[in-house]
């Protein structure tokens, strides 16, 4: 069968992008700032607020923005040269099955979001509305899915009318409640009744989007150059997420609530809170399926539209379960993702020195059992090791994947392949 006689959209999910299919600077703006106008930022932030005053909260979201954009823009960087997304990135690394466990556990991770996320939208719209709640649910998954399936276009489309309203309709939240606190200089002056530690407040604000940022390469793959890819992806990093945790964070000093969907009710922005969170949600949502159906496709090689449906099923039908139990494991998941991500970049910028075979005639490893090992260690510092979790878990994964790399002749080996 031709791809010709094909209804669904072409992703490229099991071959690079080719340069016809490349975006510019806008759309990858748009895309990126979608992507990280993430609901979780906003709560994390919210958190953040509750326990920092304002000027240690800016330093804060500035140095933790600073370690994920830092993160995002090297894997970037990889992805818009390569044109593969970070699932065919890890056939590199991990080896063609070994891949597999990156893709598993990046692809849980985003289904059990996408179930989050589908519940967040539907609790507070229903105590706005009255609407039942699984009614809500379902209508959420169903639009969400719909969107994810008609791929990368389709996220285009949602993320220049989501980013703009959220934008706007944020930044009016944030500027009643200044005024509620009686100036900037009042708000400054907030100190909050229980401090958080420097280590807490930087996990925090790192952990909160640590998994996003590791699947940075399944849209920047589509960037029409490597400047364009690491612009848009340090801009989304330091402008998206930077505005969402401000967002949260001022109506946290001024309510004392870090939802600020509870905030904007408070503020009697009712249909503008219900617009900012389903489009948030949206557009976090959107990404996180369709980051998902990458990850099962490179395990299955079944096309990614098909899996996308299975993938927005699983996470509807078990949307209130997941919400009620997600949180241990995304715990658990804010330690295991971090070392993936930073395995690839260590693969690709220190042991193969910048140089792959081309995807389609690349000769790639079963398994790379040092790239598991690295992994088992990155994940195991990030939970026994003191300090900030996510960056002991990168920081050793890096390390030990490139001296082992190197010791066992694999650095060697791969450059002369290439």
């Amino acid at each position: 069968m031709t791809r010709s006689h094909d209804p669904a959209p072409q992703d490229y999910e099991l071959t690079t992008v080719p340069a016809g299919a490349r975006r510019g600077f806008w759309t990858m703006l748009s895309v990126m700032l979608g992507f990280t106008f993430f609901s979780a930022s906003m709560w994390a932030g919210g958190t953040l607020g509750e326990g920092l005053s304002l000027t240690r909260f800016a330093a804060v979201v500035l140095a933790g923005n600073l370690i994920l954009g830092s993160y995002a823009a090297l894997l970037a960087l990889i992805a818009s040269r390569t044109g593969l997304s970070t699932h065919l990135l890890a056939r590199y690394a991990f080896g063609s099955r070994g891949s597999w466990l990156a893709s598993a556990l990046l692809g849980g991770t985003q289904v059990g979001w996408f179930g989050v996320g589908v519940v967040m939208f539907a609790l507070p719209v229903q105590v706005a509305t009255g609407i039942d709640t699984l009614w809500l649910i379902i209508a959420g998954g169903v639009l969400m899915t719909a969107t994810a399936w008609l791929g990368f276009k389709a996220l285009t489309v949602l993320s220049f009318i989501a980013v703009p309203a959220i934008f706007v309709l944020g930044n009016l939240s944030v500027g009643l409640a200044v005024d509620e606190a009686g100036g900037l200089a009042a708000l400054a002056a907030i100190q909050p009744e229980n401090t958080l530690t420097l280590a807490i407040a930087l996990s925090t604000c790192i952990g909160s989007f640590i998994s996003g940022a590791t699947l940075t390469p399944d849209f920047v793959r589509f960037a029409k150059s490597p400047r364009i890819g690491v612009g848009t992806t340090l801009i989304a990093f330091f402008l998206g997420n930077s505005l969402m945790f401000t967002f949260g964070a001022v109506g946290a000093l001024v309510y004392s609530e870090s939802d600020i969907s509870k905030v904007m009710f408070a503020q009697g922005l009712i249909i503008p809170a219900i617009l900012v969170l389903g489009l948030n949600i949206w557009t976090t949502n959107d990404n996180a399926l369709y980051a998902a159906s990458l990850g099962f496709s490179n395990i299955t090689g079944w096309p990614k539209h098909w899996i996308v449906l299975a993938n927005g099923l699983v996470g509807t039908v078990f949307a209130l379960w997941l919400y009620n139990n997600f949180v241990g494991w995304l715990s658990f998941l804010s330690s295991a993702l971090p070392p993936i991500g930073a395995i690839l970049i260590a693969d690709y910028f220190l042991v193969a020195r910048g140089r792959y075979q081309a995807f389609e005639r690349a000769v790639l490893a079963d398994v790379n059992w040092t790239a598991v090992a690295a992994w088992a260690l990155g994940f195991a510092a990030a939970n026994l090791l003191p300090g900030i979790p996510p960056v002991n878990a990168i920081l050793a994964a890096l390390v030990v994947y490139v001296a082992a790399s190197h010791l066992l002749g694999q650095a060697a080996a791969r450059r002369t392949a290439a």
